[in-house]
């Protein structure tokens, strides 16, 4: 799966954040829903607009986006 056909930016909509394509749902609205604990099927239900694979999107290009951080430790 590309996350890329899930996922969009356009400043016009929620200043430029990422969101579900031809929605107004934040991508990191689900992803905090998801390390809350919510499962796939309670955000599909408080979302009805969304897929299981929007979600599997999220966590995609939340993946994508990590491997891109640098990190320093702290002692």
């Amino acid at each position: 799966m590309n996350w890329r056909d899930h996922i969009s930016s356009d400043p016009s909509i929620l200043f430029g954040k990422t969101v579900i394509k031809n929605t107004r749902i934040p991508v990191d609205l689900i992803l905090e829903k998801l390390g809350h604990g919510y499962s796939f099927k309670t955000v599909l239900q408080s979302y009805p607009t969304l897929t299981t694979n929007d979600i599997f999107a999220c966590l995609l290009f939340a993946a994508e986006n990590s491997k891109h951080e640098k990190t320093l430790a702290i002692f």
